[in-house]
């Protein structure tokens, strides 16, 4: 069946005519509108693919593309970067349903930390304009909010023990948009020059620092299981998130440790491949 829609919708001579080299692909339904972009280094053998996808569940996304699209278009390109920026670009403003990675990159979260008299402030979200009035400085974007809000919510359990988690009612008045969390803790602030480096992924040391302020706290030593499974995630997240935003910032020439939730996959793509 694949072989044969394939042909009978966009050509038997499709893939003679397709260069063999890097280009943008745009799944068109009935009405022209994109299901889904893809990029490929050889546009030839990677549509081959989907002429000749098989049964296996690997291929059912290649199946379904085809059974659902009414012509494919082809952007040939000067080279693998062009194609993954253009991608990258078509993604995130069309949002095609069929693509998941870089479709929704406002929900790209970032971490901003900061002190407001005697409090320090600390604020996971989407919408960092919502935060504009309080003095905070932000990091990220970061791409996975999974890994930043266990990052956060490690961070901010942390600081109970090592501080005093400040009641909602002691915080500014600030409209929170769903999904943003935003605590306060008094008795932390020496700490917040440490914590800067760390979500800037430019020094893990301030772990140490938590580490050693925890030792001093029964409570903390009691949990000390749970205490020593939230250093672990923020010395992953350092890894994984806060260090690689911080390499490709570097790369880029840019001194500010935020990058905007639109500029940060274009960012990611153009270090990769200047690597190479």
């Amino acid at each position: 069946m694949g072989t044969k829609l394939f042909d009978r919708k966009f050509g038997a001579d499709l893939l003679r005519e397709l260069p063999a080299g890097p280009a943008v692909y745009l799944f068109k339904d009935e009405e022209g509108a994109v299901l889904y972009a893809g990029k490929a280094k050889n546009v030839r053998r990677r549509l081959a693919s989907y002429r000749n996808a098989g049964r296996q569940k690997a291929h059912r996304k290649m199946r379904k593309l085809v059974r659902l699209a009414s012509s494919v278009e082809v952007r040939p390109q000067p080279s693998e970067r062009d194609a993954l920026l253009i991608e990258n670009e078509l993604i995130r403003t069309l949002r095609p349903p069929y693509n998941v990675d870089g479709a929704y990159t406002f929900l790209y979260p970032a971490v901003g930390v900061g002190i407001r008299e005697n409090q320090t402030l600390l604020c996971l979200t989407t919408s960092t304009a919502e935060f504009a009035s309080l003095p905070l400085h932000w990091y990220g974007s970061f791409r996975s909010r999974l890994r930043a809000l266990e990052a956060f919510e490690a961070l901010a359990a942390l600081l109970d023990l090592v501080g005093h988690r400040e009641p909602r009612s002691a915080l500014p008045d600030v409209r929170r948009p769903r999904g943003s969390r935003f605590v306060g803790h008094r008795r932390v602030a020496p700490l917040v020059p440490g914590l800067e480096l760390w979500l800037a992924g430019e020094s893990p040391a301030v772990l140490g620092e938590l580490a050693r302020a925890l030792l001093e706290k029964p409570h903390a030593r009691q949990e000390a299981a749970q205490v020593e499974e939230d250093l672990r995630l923020l010395r992953d997240f350092f890894e994984s998130d806060a260090r690689p935003l911080q390499e490709v910032r570097q790369g880029a020439g840019r001194s500010e440790p935020f990058i905007s939730q639109d500029e940060r996959d274009a960012l990611f793509i153009a270090h990769r491949h200047a690597e190479t």
